[in-house]
């Protein structure tokens, strides 16, 4: 007898494969993302209690790893709470690992600009970053970074807090499917800067961040995506605080293959 598999379930196993199979990142405002990838979830820069653009419940966030640019507190944001809450380790560089472990977080993972290391989820090597790092409670934070990521054939690049310098240009040599840049300007690259940015690193898709959590980095991200598209072939996506993409790189040259809006 030969048993038949409905339809109905060979579409569910294939969506269900490709949504294991690509990197899935959540918006949640300023500079904090949610990344699932490989069955692992990643918080990048977890600022959610005091972030004025999303209203998730910190408690209800999952995070294996919690990766943290630089000491600035709407960055450190909710680490703590999150790490003692999941037991997730922190990645970040030496200075804040060390003062991480001061608070009683006992799952760290020290890294440094231009090193890089093969966790479970992928591959991350800290970059520059033109920022400050100081602590909340006025400690050192060493140099501030961004995030280089490796995982399924697909490579993000998170800039975080920086201004804009010529590096990018290499960081972009790495092949970036996906960035994730500041656009606020005051404390960071602004829209022309950040312009700039992507004819450096060229990725195939760029998101802004940081930018209207308050009047001081107020921009008009639609007006950002619009000078991009016009003059670059970077496709831009404006995320809502609480939106996600799954980005699959099935080496298709049809962006409109490349990704899935949710």
């Amino acid at each position: 007898m030969v048993f038949q598999v409905p339809i109905l379930w060979i579409n569910l196993i294939i969506s269900l494969k490709e949504i294991i199979m690509s990197v899935n990142l959540t918006y949640h405002g300023h500079s904090a993302l949610s990344i699932k990838t490989n069955g692992t979830n990643v918080l990048v820069d977890p600022f959610i209690k005091d972030n004025p653009l999303t209203s998730v419940d910190l408690y209800s966030l999952q995070a294996d790893y919690i990766l943290v640019s630089h000491g600035h507190e709407d960055h450190v944001g909710d680490t703590i709470a999150i790490a003692k809450n999941t037991g997730a380790t922190i990645i970040t560089n030496l200075e804040i690992a060390n003062w991480f472990s001061a608070q009683g977080i006992t799952n760290v993972h020290p890294q440094h600009i231009g090193g890089g290391y093969t966790h479970e989820f992928g591959y991350v090597k800290l970059t520059h970053a033109h920022h400050g790092s100081s602590l909340p409670d006025g400690s050192y934070g060493g140099n501030p970074c961004g995030f280089l990521i490796k995982a399924l054939d697909t490579t993000l690049y998170l800039a975080c807090d920086t201004g804009l310098f010529g590096d990018m240009k290499l960081i972009g040599d790495e092949g970036v499917d996906l960035a994730v840049l500041p656009i606020g300007d005051n404390f960071t690259m602004g829209p022309k800067d950040a312009l700039r940015a992507v004819k450096m690193i060229k990725p195939t898709l760029a998101i802004p961040a940081h930018y209207n959590t308050w009047p001081l980095i107020e921009q008009n991200a639609m007006k950002w995506k619009q000078a991009v598209e016009k003059e670059t072939t970077t496709k831009v996506y404006v995320l809502q605080s609480g939106q996600s993409i799954n980005y699959k790189n099935n080496q298709d040259d049809s962006i409109d293959n490349l990704f899935i809006e949710t």
